[in-house]
């Protein structure tokens, strides 16, 4: 096997890096780094905001005696007890690399004042991998807006496969469009492209949107989402000023190569950013 892709920064380095740039954290620019997968950490404001961090080995342990090995292909970017100053930890959905119990316990123990934002309908799964208070975490659906911590969030649906709800009509799979300081940003979470989503997202003006790059490959025999071209014509459509792919290089069977992206993008003249691990991108 090859050797694991090793990110840009991580470990203690980048956790002095996080927390230097918090304390001289602005109004009027954000701080962005990939975590992997569809992670991402943001700094606005002397704030944080952790979106859907996946940062342990829990499905490789998970599946490693199974036929579906999940074979990781990078190190992991830095451990979650290392993550703190933590203002928001979101779950898209309660799929383990969004939603995982041995990367959340230790942020949510260390950062005892953060606000955890999950789909409502994820609640019971979120409170038994978290090991939280029934009612710690706040729910959300497509359509509602709520804000926490100075940021504001808006429900918006995911389609993984399909837009999907539970019992009381609340939607299972989300994504966020989260706005603060004059910037909005879409965090898609896992999704495919469904009728009425440019509609839906375009009048936010996404300033950045994070976007899944992996594909729709039924013999993978997990949910899919976008595609390389996909994400770049959808940030086109919806008028993202910028578009950042998500969702590759941490498994071997379920990744995509981000230059493909890169090579959609240009096509499509979308502004775009391919982050390493680890890395940092400032935004004003």
């Amino acid at each position: 096997m090859s050797s694991l892709i090793k990110p840009f920064k991580q470990g203690q380095t980048l956790a002095d890096e996080i927390a230097e740039t918090k304390i001289n954290g602005r109004e009027k620019s954000f701080d962005i780094w990939w975590l992997g997968q569809s992670g991402f950490l943001i700094q606005w404001n002397k704030k944080l905001l952790l979106l859907d961090p996946y940062l342990s080995d829990s499905l490789t342990k998970k599946y490693s005696t199974t036929d579906k090995p999940h074979v990781r292909m990078s190190e992991i970017v830095i451990d979650p007890n290392l993550l703190t100053g933590i203002d928001v930890v979101t779950s898209s959905h309660h799929h383990t690399d969004h939603l995982d119990g041995e990367t959340l316990q230790p942020i949510l123990k260390n950062n005892p004042d953060a606000v955890f934002v999950i789909p409502e309908a994820s609640r019971p799964v979120a409170v038994e991998r978290a090991q939280c208070p029934y009612t710690f975490p706040l729910g959300m659906t497509d359509g509602q807006t709520d804000s926490f911590k100075d940021f504001t969030f808006h429900g918006i649906p995911s389609a993984h496969n399909t837009i999907e709800r539970d019992e009381y009509g609340d939607c299972i799979f989300m994504g966020y469009v989260i706005q603060f300081g004059g910037w909005n940003i879409y965090h898609s979470g896992d999704t495919l492209w469904y009728d009425g989503m440019v509609e839906l997202l375009k009048p936010f003006q996404v300033d950045v949107a994070f976007l899944p790059i992996n594909g729709n490959v039924p013999e993978r025999n997990v949910a899919g989402n976008l595609n390389t071209q996909e994400a770049a014509l959808l940030g086109k459509d919806i008028g993202a000023k910028l578009v950042i792919p998500h969702h590759y290089d941490l498994f071997e069977f379920n990744t995509a190569d981000p230059l493909e992206f890169k090579h959609h993008a240009e096509m499509a003249m979308q502004r775009h950013r391919i982050l390493e691990l680890g890395e940092r991108f400032t935004i004003g």
